[in-house]
Formats: structure tokens, C-alpha cells, sequence
């Protein structure tokens, strides 16, 4: 029998993160963790005191002590390597940092709901404190690992329930199949170069700060343009949760080849360097006031940038930036679904996307920030499910171009693109799904050609400007995106607009 080390270490991890979510004060240490296999009516246990070094798990008596034995010592190897190994990153200054948070809160509950820790008090839970202080017991004799963090935790044993675990990975997999049908049935886009390839102009990539009055420090933000002339146009491109421009310069650079300006802002409170000193222990998780901040980074530009037209502006974005472009084009947050459904670790539509926006559930209601300036979004990838109410998107001011991926396990197509998509008023919005795209390879990187999304921004850029007057979300308004052409080569893109709308007629 051959247990895999990929496999046996995202068991470990899986329980020490439950442990986590689930654990009271410390009173007595765990000592056996159990995993409870589908299909099966025995369960898996693990003995702490067999994982701390190689001769008590040789002589013990436990499942694993057996497992170790009819396999030449090939499971204790890779079970010892895994669990004694030093867990990276500063982690207790973390969970200093994080206690009591939203965004933690959130991530423990989704934990919690793959088992349970045996052994407890009825009723006991850990909080922020509790949480804390365990971790600084474990990390006390020396280096903090998987161990010793899981001998700091309570009760007796902590069961893993492996078949909701395969219950949530078939959650996943449902949310996605609507994504996968309609790539399937509809035909994808093709590719013209003219929209594809580089433009005529030469773009020049700068940086330049801003100095806003609701941050301590100036905005800092990348400017694309071209070299000479241009058409004066502006696009916005606001980057997702621990993201950067740097991600999206590709974009850029391919819209400043046609002619545009693109300037790109560093979002402080949830960009890449925000990450880097949370995870040293330097900051907590991204407050819920930068769900109403980051709108007014954009505003900001649209304020005091003077390099092009900023009183007709296009703003594109990816996953939380998505979300803010929707903000900015008119759809309002409402905590009214939040309240409903964030505590609900069983609701059929719940996903990862989730543990962020159920973080704003404090922020919601103040987070109205429309701004008429702007005439069009692309949102790609946007949490939005919870955040914004069904039917807000009536009162809209922007035209919308939505863009979802098939395989996009972060915020999945079904729940949080297609079903709101398909409540939304037939306005001239589209819906695009890219087939093979996840969370993250729909980018367009600083060292690459713009990516799969290329042709189609493009498209959906040149649409907005040519539409004039007519550029506003209205009843029988016809669509920006030009009929083809706007494909890519590697990932087959489909407009799923009308297949979509008429579910919910």
C-alpha cells in the first residue's frame, strides 16, 4: 500500500487549520487526530505521540503505527517529514495580527466546516485571544511547527471528515458546470489581429503619485501611453486582493498600442506589499473600509490626472478590482445577503470568494460610490454574489461587460457570475465565459503579450468610445462588443449574453 506525500501533508494541514477554527482555550493537549474516510466504515487514526520521532511510531499500536509497518516505514517518513517540518512565515505574528478580523473569521468558518475537535466543554469555541495564545504555547519551545501546534490545541482527539471534504470539491464542481456547458454548445469567438496584435503606437510605460486626502500616503500609479500622439481616451485598470499592476501591465500596454491611456493604481490597503507584511506579521488582513477606498483610488484619478479625457473613462477589473469597477458603474452593496448567508457554512452556493465579501459585512451599506464618469466596466472574475442585491443592477450608470472562466475555483461561474447575470435587466450588458480559465491565467502580466483577454478588452474599449451618447446601459441597446473577432487562439471565448438572459424570462 502507497500513501502519497502530496496527500498525507494536505491531511495535516486540513487538521491543523480545523483545529484552529474550532478549539476552545487550551485545557489538555489533543493527542489523536482521526480521519474519517467516504465510503467506509472505519476511520483512520493518528497518535501525536507516534509522530515525534520514528521509534515510538515503530512500537506503537495506532492505525498509522500499522500503515507505517506493512509499508517498510515508507507512511512514517513521509508523516514525521511533514509534521516536524518548520511552518513557514512569521505564523504567530500573524494571528496576532489577524485576531478578531473579518477576514479570518471567515476562513476558519469554511475550515470548521470539514469536522471537529472531540474533548471540549459544550458550546466551546476559541476566539482571536485563545487562538493566539496557542499558537505562542506551540511556538515556545523553539521552532513553531505542525506539531507542536497541534500538541498546543485542546480535547482529545480532531476528526476530519474527508467526505465533506469530496461533498465540498463536488460543490465546486457544480458551480462550475454551467461555465463548461456554454463553452461546450456555443461557438467561440475568432481571432483578428486587428484587435490581437499590437496597435501602431509605441507605448511608454512611467509612474507618477497622487496625493488623496482618505489615505496617509500619496497613491502611487503606473501611466501607459503612447510615445506620441494617441487618441486622448482613458482606461483605468484596478488590480484584485494582494495583487499589483504589475499583473495587468500587459493589458495595458497592448490598449496604449491603440492609441489609449491606461493608468493603473496600486491599491495600498490590499495590494502585493500589503500581503508580504501580513503575512510577516506587520499588518492585519485587509480592513472592510477598502471596499469603499478603493472606488475612491479610481476617483482620485478620475479628479486629478490631467494626461487624457477623464470625464468619459473605461475601468477594467480583476476579482476584487472587478468588484470596484462594478461600484464605480453603478451597483450598490447591501449587507441584506451578507446578514443571510455568511454564517451558513452548508449554503449550496457558497465558495471560496465568499470569506472576502462576507469580510465588508460592516462596510456594505457605505459603500455606494458610483461615479458617471465612468461609462463602461469589463469585470473579470468579480465576487459578487453576496454583495450586491438582486435587481441592483437597475440602477446602473455604466455598460458592463462581464467576463467569467470555466475552470475558475476562486470565484466560480455559476453562483457568482452567470446566475446574477442572468437576473440582470437585458440593458446592452454582455456575458463572456472564457473556456480553461481560472482565477488567474486570464491576466495579463507585465512580460506577456496581454493574454487570452487581449482582443477582447480591446473590443469592448473601442465599442464604448465608438457608441457616443449611446454608450449607457438601456433597454434594447445594442451590444459594444463587435460581432467576432475578439477570440484568442489558446482559450475559446463565448458570448454567452443571450443564452444566459433568458433563464429567469
Amino acid at each position: 500500500m502507497r500513501v502519497s506525500s502530496v496527500r498525507l501533508r494536505r491531511i495535516g494541514w486540513l487538521a491543523a487549520g480545523l483545529a484552529l477554527a474550532t478549539a476552545a482555550a487550551p485545557a489538555r493537549s489533543l493527542e489523536t487526530v482521526v480521519l474519517q474516510l467516504p465510503l467506509m466504515e472505519t476511520s483512520f487514526s493518528v497518535k501525536l505521540s507516534e509522530l515525534e520521532q520514528p521509534a515510538r511510531l515503530l512500537s506503537g499500536s495506532s492505525d498509522l503505527a500499522e500503515l507505517d509497518r506493512a509499508t517498510n516505514g515508507a507512511v512514517g517518513r513521509q508523516l514525521l517529514e511533514v509534521f516536524n517540518r518548520p511552518l513557514p512565515l512569521q505564523v504567530e505574528a500573524v494571528v496576532d495580527q489577524a485576531s478578531g478580523t473579518p477576514l479570518l473569521t471567515q476562513a476558519l468558518l469554511a475550515v470548521s466546516a470539514l469536522g471537529q475537535v472531540e474533548g471540549l466543554p459544550a458550546g466551546a469555541d476559541i476566539g482571536g485571544d485563545q487562538l493566539a495564545e496557542a499558537v505562542r504555547q506551540a511556538a515556545s519551545g523553539g521552532q513553531l511547527t505542525l506539531l507542536s501546534l497541534l500538541r498546543a490545541l485542546p480535547g482529545d482527539s480532531v476528526t476530519v471528515d474527508l467526505g465533506k471534504a469530496l461533498s465540498a470539491a463536488r460543490r465546486l464542481q457544480k458551480q462550475q458546470a454551467p461555465a463548461v456547458e456554454l463553452v461546450r454548445d456555443l461557438p467561440p469567438a475568432t481571432q483578428d489581429p486587428a484587435l490581437s496584435a499590437p496597435g501602431a503606437f509605441t507605448p511608454v510605460r512611467s509612474s507618477f503619485t497622487l496625493p488623496v486626502s482618505y489615505r496617509p500616503e500619496p497613491l502611487n500609479v503606473v501611466l501607459f501611453k503612447p510615445s506620441h500622439g494617441g487618441n486622448g481616451q482613458l482606461v483605468v485598470i484596478s488590480h484584485g486582493l494582494w495583487d499589483a499592476p504589475e499583473s495587468f501591465e500587459g493589458w495595458a500596454r497592448h490598449l496604449a498600442s491603440h492609441g489609449y491611456t491606461v493608468v493603473l493604481p496600486l491599491h495600498p490597503g490590499s495590494d502585493r506589499d500589503q500581503q508580504r507584511a501580513m503575512l510577516s506579521g506587520e499588518a492585519k488582513p485587509p480592513s472592510p473600509e477598502e471596499l469603499r477606498l478603493r472606488p475612491l483610488d479610481v476617483k482620485a484619478i478620475l479628479d486629478g490626472f490631467t494626461g487624457a479625457d477623464t470625464q468619459n473613462a473605461v475601468v477594467i477589473g480583476h476579482s476584487w478590482g472587478a468588484t470596484t469597477a462594478l461600484q464605480l458603474a453603478g451597483l450598490k452593496p447591501s449587507s441584506s445577503r451578507l446578514h443571510q448567508s455568511c454564517n451558513d457554512s452548508k449554503d449550496p452556493d457558497r465558495n471560496m470568494s465568499w470569506v472576502l465579501q462576507c469580510s465588508f459585512l460592516s462596510s456594505a451599506d457605505r459603500s455606494n460610490v458610483a461615479d458617471p464618469r465612468v461609462i463602461a466596466v469589463a469585470a473579470v472574475s468579480p465576487p459578487l454574489f453576496l454583495l450586491f442585491d438582486q435587481g441592483s443592477s437597475a440602477g446602473m450608470s455604466a455598460r458592463t461587460l462581464l467576463v467569467t472562466g470555466s475552470r475558475d475555483w476562486v470565484v466560480p461561474a455559476g453562483p457568482e457570475a452567470i446566475a446574477p447575470f442572468s437576473r440582470s435587466r437585458p440593458a446592452g450588458h454582455q456575458l463572456v465565459v472564457a473556456g480553461g480559465g481560472d482565477h488567474f491565467n486570464l491576466r495579463g502580466p507585465a512580460t506577456g503579450d496581454g493574454g487570452p483577454l487581449r482582443g477582447l478588452l480591446l473590443g469592448w474599449v473601442n465599442g464604448a468610445y465608438a457608441a457616443g451618447p449611446n454608450v449607457r446601459p438601456a433597454p434594447g441597446a445594442p451590444p459594444l462588443l463587435p460581432a467576432d473577432g475578439w477570440g484568442d487562439a489558446d482559450k475559446p471565448l463565448v458570448d454567452a449574453t443571450t443564452s444566459v438572459l433568458p433563464l429567469q424570462r
